[in-house]
């Protein structure tokens, strides 16, 4: 069976307020054939999200330019657990949840030369929208903390909505891992910043770069194969690289070993014709729930 890629990219985000480099920051990593068709993997480590976005693009455009098709991984949540943009009013009629969501972080969160942001501000106003108080994000350092955003995890009990989405509680349920809520914006292993950051970043790619389509909002939660991907170029999927296993090798920081070893990791899978079928959905999830994934929360691309 032949690979449905010919390129992957594989991104390590960072909800970093200054430029930063080394661990901890931004690191991109392409698998790609070179001038021999043989498969080499470089990677590169951008100081802000501006850089970062404009180098994937350049990325992408260079390898679809030669017939290419892409994957794009990015190491954040690209969905919120269903119901969120009807509880913070977001709602448009024609519209679906996940792409109301994506425009308005997209309107409010603008990333600067200078890589400064104001995430904290924004969580605090979805907050006040859903709840008029600090629910459902949580977590910020003590300057940021205000009425609407605190920096303990509230009671999701009193909250029309999950701390976690499907696709957290069946990596839980199924690897024994624990991938944080989407909600928590702070603190060792968070992934919230990073989510309200990168969301409108991929948003800004799905526009800019022609025949792209962000996994499975606008693939549906069904296997790939070379029909599905007829007239699509580029796909971008969330990942989460705790599910690989990753040994940096000399000079390498983890973020980098990460992206190396997931490159390589999709690659395999590619290569072995496994890539396709995980972007379907995994046995035993209702239809309901495959309702709620495709239309707002996103799933993951599992290994």
């Amino acid at each position: 069976m032949a690979r449905l890629f010919d390129a992957y990219i594989i991104v390590d985000w960072s909800a970093a307020s200054k430029p930063a480099q080394g661990a901890n920051s931004i690191w991109i990593g392409a698998l790609a054939r070179d001038a021999r068709l043989k498969f080499q993997f470089q990677a590169a480590n951008p100081s802000t999200r501006l850089k970062a976005r404009d180098m994937i693009a350049s990325l992408a455009e260079r390898f679809t330019a030669r017939g290419d098709k892409v994957l794009v991984g990015f190491d954040f949540s690209l969905g919120y657990p269903a119901g969120t943009a009807k509880a913070a009013g977001l709602e448009k009629a024609g519209e679906p949840a996940w792409k109301s969501m994506f425009n308005h972080l997209s309107s409010k969160l603008k990333d600067k030369e200078d890589n400064s942001n104001r995430r904290f501000a924004i969580a605090a106003g979805i907050n006040y929208a859903i709840s008029k108080g600090p629910q459902p994000f949580w977590g910020a350092p003590a300057r940021d903390q205000i009425t609407t955003l605190s920096g303990k995890k509230g009671d999701f009990a009193e909250l029309p909505l999950a701390e976690y989405r499907i696709a957290e509680a069946y990596v839980r349920k199924t690897f024994k891992a624990k991938p944080k809520s989407v909600w928590q914006l702070y603190g060792a292993g968070s992934v919230g910043s990073q989510s309200l950051l990168g969301i409108p970043t991929v948003n800004a790619l799905s526009e800019m770069l022609p025949n792209s389509k962000v996994w499975p909002f606008e693939t549906g939660l069904q296997p790939l194969d070379s029909e599905a991907l007829d007239g699509t170029d580029i796909v971008f999927a969330e990942i989460y690289p705790s599910l690989v296993e990753v040994r940096p090798e000399a000079g390498e920081v983890i973020d980098q070993a990460q992206v190396r070893a997931l490159a390589h990791h999709y690659y395999s899978l590619d290569e072995a014709g496994k890539l396709g079928p995980l972007f379907g959905p995994p046995a035993g999830l209702e239809s309901t729930e495959i309702a709620q994934i495709t239309t707002e929360e996103g799933w993951i691309l599992l290994k």
